[in-house]
């Protein structure tokens, strides 16, 4: 893992250390009791966990015998995680003991697919759990020979994981992936952030979502980094972090820095050590990044963008571009792939013109799980992966995304993409947070709603925010409703679950 086996791979929240010798002993310790469990290649194997450094060392675990990981959302109820645990068939679940107020054994309770054999409880185990402790004890009779036999069956072909779909917008797929299109994907995105050993990076991304675990621990690891896993996102405690450990590297959605910035712990903050950062998965006012290079002080702020059946990753900014490309864009395709703008027959558009993104290349996922229907509507014969975003490339093939397909809506006949809605309403002085939404309406078909969340201190008036919006959009696109609230509803990954406001409106 590391050139340097003394060097510090991990800090854990409660101050555990592990230099990068230790954690390859303890990631054949868990791989040699995950085969004494009767876990063998090509098994599925979930972790429903915050992040903790039991998190990483099961995942390099999983790899290591090439059992297929699958990753589950901590905010996802019983159900749901039993829906994710059945689909995949794993036969083993490590997951946390009491987090978030529930205890996850007992959540998932009577929603235990019978595919499932064994939980092992990684942290906060309560009595009757069977615990991490005696997990590890049990590949005591396994020798490291068997680990390394099974680490060297692997190739680039081997499934890596299996990683489910946010569920957004139905039911969750099981996104399959290979380990070599991963490592390819990961050493690109360690490149443009510059990721050295000198490094500390934290880690708040959930690890659950590539952002957290294939950029995140994964890519770190690979560099040499010294990684922190952070459970749960609290400002007061990474900008405490940032301070004791010199922290370098903070990727994370538009949320963690609007909270950080807006944290009244901010001003006695250190900050001086952080280097690198990179965001995406919503829209990114250019305020904002101002506000991350100015107040932060990070030298690197990038944008990207990636799905999960992209291996996380489509384009990436350079850290030479101008600030108003990374504002204004998601970056070029990554090497050796090619993205497409394409219209409803599939047929490319003209350069700068507005469409579908499509995508093709080695990052583009092997399929959706046990659904052949599903995987064919996605990638078409020729390889184009279709990622229901809506965008344009540029005059420098960079890539401005303005909507998700599914989100579109057309009012008086006019095509509006709320994500270019949401771009000119986050430049509103009194707004920290917008999404907008379209809801029917009688004459129109559908207007615009769009829900504010105001800055620390501002006040937003609903009808003069209207008129704002019809001074600075086409009136079309301006909404034509406006509703306050606290916080705008988000999945663990920063994306705007737009769903729950529709249902609301």
């Amino acid at each position: 893992m590391a050139s340097q086996p003394q060097h510090c791979a991990m800090i854990a929240e409660d101050g555990r250390r592990w230099t990068f010798a230790e954690l390859d002993l303890a990631r054949i310790d868990a791989a040699r009791a995950l085969i004494a469990s009767g876990i063998k290649a090509g098994d599925r194997v979930s972790i429903w966990a915050q992040n903790n450094a039991e998190w990483v060392i099961a995942g390099l675990a999983i790899h290591s015998i090439g059992a297929a990981l699958v990753p589950i959302n901590t905010r996802m109820k019983g159900a749901e995680a039993g829906y994710i645990l059945d689909k995949s068939q794993a036969k083993l679940l490590l997951c946390t003991g009491d987090f978030l107020g529930q205890h996850y054994p007992s959540l998932l309770g009577e929603h235990r697919p019978a595919s499932l054999t064994d939980i092992i409880v990684m942290c906060s185990a309560r009595e009757g759990d069977t615990d991490w402790a005696s997990f590890i004890q049990r590949g005591a009779a396994i020798s490291s020979d068997e680990v390394a036999q099974r680490s060297a069956a692997l190739s680039a072909d081997s499934v890596m994981d299996i990683m489910f779909t946010s569920g957004t917008t139905g039911k969750p797929k099981g996104v399959i992936t290979h380990h070599g299109q991963n490592l390819k994907v990961v050493a690109e995105w360690c490149d443009r952030m510059a990721l050295s050993p000198r490094d500390n990076y934290l880690i708040a991304n959930p690890f659950f979502h590539a952002f957290g675990y294939k950029v995140g621990w994964l890519g770190g690891l690979l560099c040499g980094c010294t990684i922190l896993p952070h459970a749960i996102f609290d400002a007061a405690g990474i900008i405490a972090r940032i301070a004791e450990h010199q922290v370098s590297v903070l990727p994370g959605p538009p949320t963690i820095f609007i909270s950080l910035l807006d944290d009244p712990a901010l001003s006695g903050g250190d900050f001086s050590s952080l280097r690198a950062t990179i965001t995406g998965a919503a829209a990114v006012a250019p305020s904002l990044i101002e506000r991350v290079r100015k107040d932060l002080g990070f030298d690197i702020v990038l944008t990207g963008y990636g799905l999960t059946e992209t291996c996380g990753i489509v384009s990436l900014c350079d850290p030479g571009d101008s600030a108003e490309t990374i504002v204004s864009t998601c970056g070029k395709p990554v090497p050796e792939t090619e993205v497409r703008i394409v219209d409803s027959d599939n047929q490319p558009v003209a350069q700068g013109e507005t469409g579908e993104i499509v995508v093709r290349g080695y990052n583009v996922m092997q399929g959706y799980l046990d659904n052949p229907a599903a995987t064919a509507e996605a990638i078409d014969p020729d390889g184009w992966f279709h990622t229901g975003d809506v965008g344009l490339l540029d005059a420098s093939g960079y890539i401005r995304i303005t909507d998700r397909l599914k989100d579109m809506y057309i009012c008086g006949g006019f095509n509006c993409y709320p994500a270019e809605i949401e771009n000119i309403m986050a430049g509103h002085p009194a707004i920290s947070q917008v999404a907008v939404v379209g809801v029917p309406d009688a004459r129109m078909g559908e207007v615009g709603k769009a829900f504010v969340v105001a800055k620390p201190g501002q006040r937003i008036d609903e009808a003069e925010l209207i008129i704002w919006c019809r001074d600075n959009m086409a009136n079309y696109k301006a909404p034509r409703s406006i509703e306050q609230i606290e916080a705008l509803p988000m999945n663990a990954s920063g994306k705007v679950m737009k769903f729950e406001l529709r249902t609301g409106s």
